[in-house]
């Protein structure tokens, strides 16, 4: 039987891991010209610190590596849930996703909003910092480099879901097929007869937004079809732009006989232009939306729309980022991309006199 290591050795290799850590502090204090303490208020988040001091400790923590050992960083129960701009029921789809795995995991969810920039501002990763949070998810939104560097230093884990641009091979990220959405939009208007279909996008500096008009073009193109620019609108997923532009795309001449809208949202601004110059849905304007929100089966005329997974997306992004901070599922910092699907009710038929 192997006898039992002595007391004396236990506690030296304890000693020497905490001096090992020490000294990495206190060398960062020294070449910062600060205390070590203070150099425990930035990694902790503390208010109480010169913004020039933090900024200077900031760096030296990035340039050594420096990262919490897990035991360390003490968590709070709490899910930081970072959305681009929340004033939807999509946002509503998503933050349902993220309470069901919080709830059963005992945790409580902190929402935050970017004010329409695509990454958070510096005093808000400050607060999660402070927070401790078990893990971050950004919705159409991303990090820069010192605001990711900031978080991993704290061991804090960060997954984004239907990032906004291309998040890097290394960042966890949660999506849907857009793409695919797109295409089959579209294809179903092609398949019903329709030749000249308009198109309201997303923004354009938005990945999702881009894939849908890309698909929206592929499913024309394999038609033999021609992609008219003047038939595609800009817009930015709200209400009033869908409204705006479908005005603009139903007063031409040669108007669409059909339109797919990038989200629910812009085809009901669609459905009421369409109203304002009397046209009828299906009969006059097919219409196609994506999402698939709660309220898509109950307008009238029930939407035809590309089901996105919100609650799934939102339900699988606060899992991986769960599983990172007990450091699994190291393996899965890739983008995961989710089914969608094509709903068809009452918004769309044949063109008229097909």
């Amino acid at each position: 039987m192997t006898s039992p290591e002595p007391v004396e050795s236990r506690t030296q290799t304890r000693t020497q891991g905490r001096s090992a850590q020490t000294a990495t502090l206190a060398e960062i204090a020294r070449e910062a010209g600060v205390s070590a303490p203070t150099v425990s208020k930035v990694l902790n988040g503390r208010a109480d610190v010169a913004p020039a001091t933090r900024s200077r400790v900031e760096d030296l923590l990035r340039a050594h590596g420096y990262r919490r050992r897990r035991a360390e960083a003490t968590r709070s129960p709490l899910l930081d849930l970072v959305f681009h701009e929340l004033e939807s029921a999509w946002a509503m789809e998503v933050i349902r996703g993220v309470e069901n795995v919080a709830r059963d995991a005992g945790l409580s969810v902190v929402l935050s909003e970017s004010a329409g920039r695509l990454t958070p501002g510096r005093t808000w990763a400050d607060q999660v910092a402070a927070r401790r949070p078990h893990g971050v998810i950004l919705v159409l939104s991303g990090l820069d480099e010192s605001q990711r560097a900031l978080l991993t230093s704290r061991s804090i884990p960060f997954v984004v879901m239907d990032p906004a641009g291309d998040p890097g091979a290394d960042v966890p990220s949660i999506g849907a097929t857009n793409w695919q959405g797109g295409l089959a939009a579209t294809r179903h208007l092609v398949e019903l007869g329709h030749r000249r279909i308009g198109a309201i996008s997303g923004p354009s500096q938005m990945m999702c937004s881009r894939a849908r008009i890309d698909g929206y073009r592929a499913a024309l193109e394999t038609a033999g079809l021609p992609v008219d620019p003047a038939l595609i609108a800009t817009g930015d997923f709200h209400h009033e732009t869908g409204y705006r532009r479908g005005l603009e795309l139903l007063r031409r001449p040669d108007r669409p006989t059909a339109v797919f809208a990038g989200n629910d949202l812009q085809a009901l601004g669609l459905y009421e232009a369409a109203r304002e110059l009397g046209l009828r849905i299906p009969e006059d304007l097919s219409v196609v939306g994506f999402d698939d929100l709660p309220v898509a089966p109950w307008v009238g005329p029930p939407l035809t729309t590309v089901r996105q997974p919100l609650t799934e997306m939102a339900e699988a992004a606060a899992k991986l980022v769960l599983a990172l901070g007990r450091d699994e599922g190291a393996e899965a910092a890739t983008r995961v991309e989710l089914a969608t699907s094509l709903v068809v009710r009452s918004s769309t038929t044949g063109p008229a006199g097909a």
